[in-house]
């Protein structure tokens, strides 16, 4: 497994951020020669056909813009982002959780950026110091607030996300009270204040299962813009196996050997997360390969 090429960390495009002072950035970027326009609604963004690829746009084929947001360029000129409120109907719209790790380095890091900064212009519209309705500055990188002048930047949440092992080399997955039936996956969890990562594995598997690790081990990282996550990877060793979930985050965790999870995957008794997440690498880097329905035990 290379952790430095997880789906969604494959970004190629220079984000140029010292152009993000210029005032006329936005209007200069979007009347120049070669830019192109990432089109984003909601966690979706317009793709090709196939999914495989950004169905990109010319600026001039872009009515009533609304939002409009400078992502970089690369060596065929300007790329930008504008957020639509409704999906144009004569285009594919594809949810990114699916058709990340299907993308292309440039497209995938393209749509990751777009999609961070688009759901954090939609959640924070307004000052936190005042109240009063922010403006979009340094081409979408920032909101202002006209009122008391303060300056605000994209956030975004850390999450440590990690493979149990027992001393079987069982994994751990658990069963996420708000997620489809069979859906199972490594557990998670957002950090506290004052709290690393390695803290923040041991404590959420205790929350979650009551399973007591050790050694938390990171692997690699990768954005998870559904709003605004950074994915951090671990592995850690399991010192008990009993297991008593929360009920209210986790309603069902099972340990798996890799013959019962290929079989249950094979007989759809257990939905494995997208291909696009951290979840699944992790799963996959611990079984020894790809895992899919239909995959024979062994």
């Amino acid at each position: 497994m290379d952790w430095t090429r997880l789906p969604l960390s494959r970004d190629t495009t220079d984000r140029a951020a010292h152009r993000r002072t210029d005032p006329d950035l936005v209007r200069d970027s979007w009347a120049a020669p070669g830019t192109r326009v990432v089109l984003v609604h909601g966690a979706a963004v317009a793709t090709t056909a196939d999914r495989a690829a950004l169905d990109l746009a010319n600026p001039a084929e872009v009515a009533d813009p609304g939002l409009v947001l400078f992502l970089g360029a690369d060596e065929s000129g300007d790329l930008m982002a504008v957020v639509r409120e409704d999906p144009d109907p004569d285009r594919t719209w594809s949810g990114l959780r699916d058709c990340g790790h299907v993308m292309g380095d440039r497209d995938s890091g393209l749509a990751t950026t777009a999609l961070a900064l688009a759901a954090w212009h939609a959640r924070h519209p307004c000052c936190s110091r005042c109240g009063a309705a922010t403006e979009p500055a340094l081409g979408g990188w920032t909101r202002r607030c006209p009122q008391d002048g303060s300056e605000h930047y994209p956030r975004t949440d850390p999450a440590v996300i990690m493979a149990i092992t027992d001393a079987d080399d069982r994994l751990l997955l658990a069963h996420g009270a708000a997620w489809p039936e069979r859906r199972f996956s490594t557990l998670a969890g957002y950090l506290e204040p004052g709290e690393t990562p390695e803290h923040a594995v041991v404590r959420e598997v205790a929350e979650e299962t009551a399973v007591r690790v050790v050694d938390p081990q990171y692997r690699g990282s990768q954005p998870w813009p559904f709003p605004a996550s950074l994915m951090l990877a671990y592995t850690a060793r399991a010192v008990t196996t009993q297991i008593t979930v929360d009920a209210t985050e986790v309603t069902q965790a099972h340990w798996f050997s890799r013959a019962a999870l290929a079989a249950a995957v094979a007989t759809g008794d257990v939905v494995l997360p997208t291909r696009t997440s951290v979840a699944r690498a992790l799963i996959e880097d611990w079984y020894g390969g790809p895992l899919d329905a239909g995959d024979a035990p062994r």
